[in-house]
């Protein structure tokens, strides 16, 4: 489980954590945030641990999937969630912001799945393997257009791999947050603009992080084995 010091992947990986899974929690450089997620899953009962890696750095990965490999037996469920916010207009972007976007968002998505896909074809009764992308990825958005592309990306990964390994009991899915109330928004969002965001959803509410760990729980589980690559978009109805 990438990014899963906060929000949204603290809230996946604790429902999964709920659900029976040993979760690994990845995260880049705040092992602090880190090990709350793993004391939110173990004190629930269930089974956790911290692991840092840069899932940029494709080195990095291969030796973290390899640990993880050796300490547990196996890869059954890969989530992909660790990203980066990059807001900047076109004219005004540096090269290093487009390249940051795309070297955590996708390349970050990549570099794991590669490295866990013979252990997730291994799986007993299937591997699954759910992709965070976003709402912004599939409408885009003014100002944002690095991150935009990188989750585009994500979105045709996740086609390409479902139909390169459903033949090896392999699904691969995307989840697509729109709005979701998480540090991140609350630091880049007045609540002047969630009030203007909520008219136009038509559920009337700005989404939680339980709301989409409830769709990659399902996605991981037995009840969706046939499902595979789809897009399952978690926002109101606010892109439909």
């Amino acid at each position: 489980m990438t990014g899963a010091s906060r929000g949204i992947g603290r809230a996946i990986a604790i429902a999964l954590g709920a659900e029976g899974a040993c979760v690994v929690v990845n995260y880049q450089s705040n092992h602090g945030k880190a090990a709350e997620t793993v004391e939110a899953i173990t004190s629930a009962g269930g089974e956790a641990k911290a692991l840092q890696f840069d899932v940029s750095d494709g080195a990095a990965v291969e030796a973290a999937m390899k640990q993880i490999m050796t300490e547990m037996g196996a890869i059954h469920i890969l989530v992909n969630n660790a990203g980066v916010a990059v807001n900047t207009l076109t004219l005004g972007a540096k090269d290093a912001d487009f390249k940051r976007a795309l070297d955590v968002n996708l390349g970050g998505t990549f570099h794991c799945t590669r490295a866990a896909l013979r252990s997730l074809m291994r799986a007993s009764g299937g591997g699954r393997v759910i992709n965070v992308t976003s709402i912004v990825g599939e409408i885009g958005v003014a100002g944002q257009g690095p991150y935009a592309a990188a989750k585009a990306g994500v979105i045709g990964l996740t086609k390409s791999w479902a139909r390169e390994y459903a033949s090896r009991g392999l699904t691969v899915n995307a989840v697509s947050p729109g709005v979701i109330d998480t540090d991140m928004t609350a630091s880049e969002m007045s609540e002047t603009r969630k009030a203007e965001l909520v008219k136009t959803i038509p559920i009337g509410r700005i989404g939680t992080s339980d709301d989409v760990a409830h769709a990659v729980v399902f996605l991981s589980g037995p009840k969706s084995g046939y499902i595979t690559g789809q897009v399952v978009r978690v926002n109101g109805g606010l892109f439909m």
